[in-house]
Parts: structure tokens; sequence; C-alpha cells
């Protein structure tokens, strides 16, 4: 580990989430053959006052997205000309928000794939992946991002933030658990990542 990404790790629950993903293996998702893959990445800062805060993307509205006008975590589908999954995540998090993981942050590890639940959404196994930033990054994101905006990690700990929501998607209704945060409703695959991610914290 370099200098800079020692700085950087050097907050207790970023060395807390360094140790749990270089000694827990991550579970992989069931391969049924071909599917289709795509990355995510849970990016985290910790700012001049010490609290350490998670980005979060709200998708533009598209006909040709699935998750349309979803908040999310910033990522998408592998492309043949990255070398891996976790280049995936850091092209994806580039092209959207304007970060650049590999100059201005660390990739600490890899959380649990997952599938989606929903019969109706596409076939993928989405990879987290879990990124420390320098507090000053900029944000400039693209045309597939509607805002992007940071929340308390500590939200995740707070239950009157975590309820069960009614969300609407794809011409149905349907009660869902999910987070409240930063004025959204969080739900679907990202909130069962940031599950994921508080349980490695607890």
């Amino acid at each position: 580990m370099t200098g800079d990404a020692t700085t950087l790790v050097d907050h207790p629950t970023f060395r807390r989430l360094s140790h749990v993903l270089a000694t827990r293996p991550p579970i992989l998702a069931p391969d049924d053959g071909a599917p289709r893959r795509a990355a995510v990445a849970i990016v985290l800062r910790r700012t001049a006052d010490d609290v350490v805060e998670l980005l979060l993307i709200k998708r533009s509205e598209r006909e040709d997205d699935p998750w349309s006008g979803h908040v999310a975590l910033p990522g998408g589908r592998y492309d043949p000309t990255d070398a891996t999954l976790q280049d995936t995540a850091i092209r994806e998090t580039l092209e959207e928000t304007g970060i650049d993981l590999a100059r201005d942050g660390i990739v600490l590890g890899m959380l649990d794939e997952l599938r989606p639940r929903t019969p109706t959404l596409p076939s993928i196994i989405v990879t987290p992946f879990v990124a420390i930033v320098r507090p000053d990054v900029r944000i400039e994101t693209s045309d597939e991002v509607a805002s992007a905006f940071w929340v308390a990690l500590a939200a995740l700990e707070d239950p009157s933030l975590t309820v069960e929501s009614e969300v609407s998607a794809r011409g149905a209704t349907w009660r869902v658990p999910s987070y409240l945060l930063g004025g959204h409703i969080v739900w679907g695959m990202t909130e069962r990542i940031l599950r994921n991610l508080h349980s490695l914290l607890a």
C-alpha cells in the first residue's frame, strides 16, 4: 500500500473494512451459463469533520434502462475492453460521476455478488466493490445520471431510516425493504448491497 493509500485508509471504519474484505472471501452468485455481468462501486470518503460519507446517484429517466429513475451506486455492465470487473466499476464510476477511482482513490475489495430477485429484470450478476476517495473529489455527472449526492454512512445504522416502502416500477406496485437516504427511497439491489456493507461493519 502506498503512502497516499495508507492516508486514505487511516480511519477506524476504513481500517475495519479493509481488514474484513481482505480476510473474508466474497460469496459468488451462481453462474447458470453465460449471464451478463455488471459491477458497481460503493464510493466512500472522509470529510474534514471526520464523517464517513457514501456516494449515491439518481439515474436519469430512460426507457431503455430497467433501473430508470432509481437511486443507485455508480456502475454498469461489463465491457469486453475491461480487463476485470473491478475495471468495469472504475470505468463506469468515471463515466457517470467524473470520479477517477484509479487516480483519486483506492479499491479495498469486493462484496458478495448478487442477482435481481424480480424475474422481469435482466438476468445479470452484479459485483460490488468498495472504494475510498479523497475528500475533495469533484463530481461531474453524465447524462445517464440525474443527480449525485453524499450521505452519512452512519445513516445505515439508524433504525428510523430502515423502513418498508411502497414503490412502483414496470407497471407494478409493491412493498419492499428500503433505506431513506438523502430524501430518497433506496431499494432493490442497491438496498441489498448496502445492507451487506452494513453487516460487515456491525
